[in-house]
Protein backbone atom coordinates (compact mmCIF):
# COMPACT_ATOMS: atom_id res chain seq x y z
CA UNK A 1 0.00 0.00 0.00
CA UNK A 2 1.00 3.64 -0.34
CA UNK A 3 2.15 5.10 2.72
CA UNK A 4 -0.16 8.32 1.98
CA UNK A 5 -3.36 6.13 2.33
CA UNK A 6 -2.43 5.60 6.05
CA UNK A 7 -1.79 7.38 9.37
CA UNK A 8 -0.52 5.39 12.92
CA UNK A 9 -2.45 5.60 16.09
CA UNK A 10 -0.62 4.81 19.86
CA UNK A 11 -0.69 5.77 22.94
CA UNK A 12 1.93 6.18 25.64
CA UNK A 13 2.47 6.14 29.32
CA UNK A 14 6.72 5.52 30.73
CA UNK A 15 5.85 4.84 34.30
CA UNK A 16 9.54 4.39 35.14
CA UNK A 17 13.20 4.79 33.93
CA UNK A 18 13.34 1.10 31.61
CA UNK A 19 9.87 1.63 30.32
CA UNK A 20 10.47 4.98 29.18
CA UNK A 21 13.85 3.63 27.42
CA UNK A 22 11.72 0.81 26.14
CA UNK A 23 9.56 3.25 24.76
CA UNK A 24 12.28 5.62 23.30
CA UNK A 25 13.86 2.71 21.72
CA UNK A 26 11.11 1.68 19.85
CA UNK A 27 9.25 4.96 19.02
CA UNK A 28 12.31 6.43 17.07
CA UNK A 29 12.09 3.76 14.78
CA UNK A 30 8.52 4.51 13.79
CA UNK A 31 9.42 7.87 13.32
CA UNK A 32 11.29 6.70 10.63
CA UNK A 33 8.91 5.63 8.67
CA UNK A 34 7.82 9.48 7.70
CA UNK A 35 4.11 8.77 8.61
CA UNK A 36 1.76 10.51 10.31
CA UNK A 37 1.77 9.40 14.37
CA UNK A 38 -1.23 10.28 16.89
CA UNK A 39 0.28 9.82 20.31
CA UNK A 40 -2.34 10.05 23.63
CA UNK A 41 -0.23 9.97 26.61
CA UNK A 42 -1.41 9.06 30.19
CA UNK A 43 1.11 10.89 31.91
CA UNK A 44 4.81 10.23 31.31
CA UNK A 45 7.42 13.10 32.43
CA UNK A 46 8.35 15.90 30.85
CA UNK A 47 11.47 14.48 29.27
CA UNK A 48 9.91 11.64 27.52
CA UNK A 49 7.17 14.33 26.30
CA UNK A 50 9.92 16.90 24.90
CA UNK A 51 11.53 13.60 23.16
CA UNK A 52 8.27 12.98 21.11
CA UNK A 53 7.87 16.22 20.44
CA UNK A 54 10.80 16.25 18.86
CA UNK A 55 9.60 14.06 15.96
CA UNK A 56 8.21 16.50 12.82
CA UNK A 57 5.44 13.52 12.26
CA UNK A 58 4.34 13.25 15.67
CA UNK A 59 1.58 14.85 16.78
CA UNK A 60 1.26 14.33 20.99
CA UNK A 61 -2.06 14.77 22.92
CA UNK A 62 -2.16 14.73 26.38
CA UNK A 63 -5.43 12.12 27.80
CA UNK A 64 -8.01 13.82 29.20
CA UNK A 65 -9.08 10.58 30.71
CA UNK A 66 -6.76 7.44 31.14
CA UNK A 67 -6.78 4.17 30.41
CA UNK A 68 -6.14 1.95 27.41
CA UNK A 69 -9.32 2.88 25.69
CA UNK A 70 -9.25 6.37 26.10
CA UNK A 71 -6.20 6.91 25.24
CA UNK A 72 -6.40 4.37 22.13
CA UNK A 73 -10.12 5.92 21.42
CA UNK A 74 -8.31 10.05 20.95
CA UNK A 75 -5.75 8.85 19.17
CA UNK A 76 -8.49 7.09 16.62
CA UNK A 77 -9.91 9.74 16.28
CA UNK A 78 -7.36 12.39 15.72
CA UNK A 79 -6.10 9.70 13.18
CA UNK A 80 -9.56 10.42 11.77
CA UNK A 81 -10.11 13.41 11.47
CA UNK A 82 -6.49 13.74 9.39
CA UNK A 83 -9.00 11.71 6.78
CA UNK A 84 -6.47 8.74 6.25
CA UNK A 85 -8.69 6.09 4.38
CA UNK A 86 -6.46 3.69 6.70
CA UNK A 87 -5.22 3.70 10.23
CA UNK A 88 -2.84 1.74 11.80
CA UNK A 89 -3.14 0.98 15.38
CA UNK A 90 -0.25 -0.43 17.59
CA UNK A 91 0.78 -0.74 20.90
CA UNK A 92 4.22 1.59 21.00
CA UNK A 93 6.75 -0.84 22.94
CA UNK A 94 7.08 -3.22 19.45
CA UNK A 95 10.59 -2.58 18.72
CA UNK A 96 11.78 -5.38 16.46
CA UNK A 97 8.13 -5.31 14.48
CA UNK A 98 8.65 -1.34 14.11
CA UNK A 99 12.45 -1.89 13.07
CA UNK A 100 11.61 -4.94 10.72
CA UNK A 101 8.47 -5.52 10.03
CA UNK A 102 6.29 -2.87 9.95
CA UNK A 103 8.10 -1.41 6.74
CA UNK A 104 7.97 -4.78 5.28
CA UNK A 105 3.90 -4.72 5.87
CA UNK A 106 3.31 -1.68 4.66
CA UNK A 107 5.22 -2.52 1.50
CA UNK A 108 3.51 -5.61 0.93
CA UNK A 109 -0.38 -5.80 1.67
CA UNK A 110 -2.77 -5.03 -0.50
CA UNK A 111 -6.00 -2.82 0.08
CA UNK A 112 -9.06 -1.78 -1.49
CA UNK A 113 -12.63 -0.70 -0.61
CA UNK A 114 -13.94 -3.83 1.30
CA UNK A 115 -10.40 -3.98 3.01
CA UNK A 116 -11.14 -3.96 6.76
CA UNK A 117 -8.37 -5.30 9.17
CA UNK A 118 -5.26 -6.35 8.22
CA UNK A 119 -3.65 -7.73 11.65
CA UNK A 120 0.04 -8.69 12.38
CA UNK A 121 -0.18 -12.02 13.10
CA UNK A 122 2.31 -14.64 14.60
CA UNK A 123 3.25 -17.68 13.12
CA UNK A 124 3.25 -21.38 15.34
CA UNK A 125 7.35 -20.61 16.21
CA UNK A 126 6.65 -16.93 17.12
CA UNK A 127 3.51 -17.36 19.40
CA UNK A 128 5.40 -20.40 21.20
CA UNK A 129 7.79 -18.04 22.28
CA UNK A 130 5.27 -16.11 24.59
CA UNK A 131 4.63 -17.45 28.39
CA UNK A 132 2.45 -20.50 28.35
CA UNK A 133 -0.19 -18.80 30.36
CA UNK A 134 -0.69 -15.72 27.99
CA UNK A 135 -1.13 -18.34 24.91
CA UNK A 136 -4.09 -19.71 26.61
CA UNK A 137 -5.64 -16.99 27.18
CA UNK A 138 -4.71 -15.26 24.38
CA UNK A 139 -5.60 -18.77 22.27
CA UNK A 140 -9.06 -18.15 24.04
CA UNK A 141 -9.74 -14.76 22.45
CA UNK A 142 -8.42 -15.87 19.08
CA UNK A 143 -11.10 -18.81 18.94
CA UNK A 144 -14.09 -16.60 20.25
CA UNK A 145 -12.83 -13.82 17.94
CA UNK A 146 -12.76 -16.69 15.09
CA UNK A 147 -16.82 -17.52 16.02
CA UNK A 148 -17.84 -14.09 15.16
CA UNK A 149 -15.96 -13.67 12.30
CA UNK A 150 -15.51 -17.09 10.46
CA UNK A 151 -11.81 -16.83 10.24
CA UNK A 152 -9.07 -17.93 12.38
CA UNK A 153 -6.68 -15.69 12.93
CA UNK A 154 -3.85 -14.29 15.37
CA UNK A 155 -5.93 -11.29 16.24
CA UNK A 156 -4.21 -10.69 19.37
CA UNK A 157 -0.55 -9.85 18.82
CA UNK A 158 -1.34 -6.12 19.15
CA UNK A 159 -0.56 -3.89 15.79
CA UNK A 160 -3.57 -4.18 12.80
CA UNK A 161 -4.61 -1.45 10.19
CA UNK A 162 -8.25 -0.57 10.07
CA UNK A 163 -10.54 0.87 7.42
CA UNK A 164 -10.96 4.43 8.78
CA UNK A 165 -14.70 3.94 8.04
CA UNK A 166 -15.01 1.38 11.79
CA UNK A 167 -13.94 4.53 13.80
CA UNK A 168 -17.49 6.15 14.67
CA UNK A 169 -18.62 2.81 15.34
CA UNK A 170 -16.24 2.22 17.90
CA UNK A 171 -17.85 5.63 20.20
CA UNK A 172 -20.64 3.77 21.85
CA UNK A 173 -17.66 1.97 23.98
CA UNK A 174 -17.34 2.91 27.42
CA UNK A 175 -14.15 3.64 29.29
CA UNK A 176 -14.33 0.49 31.15
CA UNK A 177 -14.16 -1.61 28.41
CA UNK A 178 -10.00 -1.82 27.96
CA UNK A 179 -8.59 -3.97 25.50
CA UNK A 180 -11.86 -5.08 24.61
CA UNK A 181 -12.10 -2.55 21.63
CA UNK A 182 -9.78 -4.37 19.63
CA UNK A 183 -11.90 -7.40 19.04
CA UNK A 184 -15.10 -5.37 18.94
CA UNK A 185 -13.74 -3.48 16.35
CA UNK A 186 -12.84 -6.74 14.29
CA UNK A 187 -16.84 -8.02 15.11
CA UNK A 188 -18.55 -4.76 13.68
CA UNK A 189 -15.56 -5.23 10.68
CA UNK A 190 -17.34 -8.73 9.85
CA UNK A 191 -20.86 -7.66 10.60
CA UNK A 192 -20.39 -4.82 7.77
CA UNK A 193 -18.74 -7.48 5.11
CA UNK A 194 -15.32 -5.60 5.12
CA UNK A 195 -12.08 -8.64 5.01
CA UNK A 196 -9.94 -8.97 7.17
CA UNK A 197 -6.83 -11.22 6.77
CA UNK A 198 -3.50 -11.51 8.34
CA UNK A 199 0.44 -10.56 7.88
CA UNK A 200 2.15 -13.67 9.23
CA UNK A 201 5.57 -13.32 10.57
CA UNK A 202 8.06 -14.40 13.27
CA UNK A 203 7.16 -12.18 15.52
CA UNK A 204 8.67 -13.34 19.05
CA UNK A 205 8.43 -12.62 22.63
CA UNK A 206 11.23 -10.56 23.71
CA UNK A 207 13.34 -12.07 26.37
CA UNK A 208 12.54 -9.54 28.70
CA UNK A 209 8.96 -10.43 28.31
CA UNK A 210 9.06 -14.13 28.65
CA UNK A 211 9.30 -14.08 32.39
CA UNK A 212 5.63 -15.47 34.10
CA UNK A 213 4.23 -14.64 37.59
CA UNK A 214 1.35 -14.33 39.36
CA UNK A 215 0.68 -10.38 38.60
CA UNK A 216 1.14 -11.26 35.02
CA UNK A 217 -1.35 -14.24 35.00
CA UNK A 218 -3.96 -11.82 36.93
CA UNK A 219 -3.62 -9.54 34.53
CA UNK A 220 -4.02 -11.68 31.36
CA UNK A 221 -7.24 -12.77 33.61
CA UNK A 222 -8.33 -9.18 33.12
CA UNK A 223 -7.53 -8.96 29.57
CA UNK A 224 -9.50 -12.36 28.30
CA UNK A 225 -12.69 -10.66 30.47
CA UNK A 226 -11.78 -7.40 28.46
CA UNK A 227 -11.71 -9.13 25.11
CA UNK A 228 -14.35 -11.73 25.83
CA UNK A 229 -16.82 -8.36 26.73
CA UNK A 230 -15.36 -6.82 23.29
CA UNK A 231 -16.59 -9.63 21.29
CA UNK A 232 -19.68 -10.31 22.51
CA UNK A 233 -20.74 -6.92 22.23
CA UNK A 234 -19.92 -6.61 18.91
CA UNK A 235 -22.26 -9.32 18.11
CA UNK A 236 -25.33 -7.87 19.40
CA UNK A 237 -24.42 -4.16 18.73
CA UNK A 238 -27.08 -1.62 16.59
CA UNK A 239 -25.10 -0.76 13.80
CA UNK A 240 -27.56 1.96 12.83
CA UNK A 241 -25.97 3.81 15.60
CA UNK A 242 -22.75 5.38 14.94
Amino acid sequence: MNRDQVSIATITWARDEQEETLLRNSLQHLATLGIPVFITDGGSGDGFLDFLRGFPYFTLFNATQKGVWMQAKNSLAQAYQSGSPFIFYTEPDKLDFFAHALPQMLENILVNEQSGIMLAARSADGFATFPAFQQMTETTINNCCAEVTGKFLDYTYGPFLMNRQLVPYLNVLEPNIGWGWRPYAFGIASRLGYNAEAFTGNFYCPPEQQQDSPAERIYRMRQLSQNIEGITLSATADLQKK
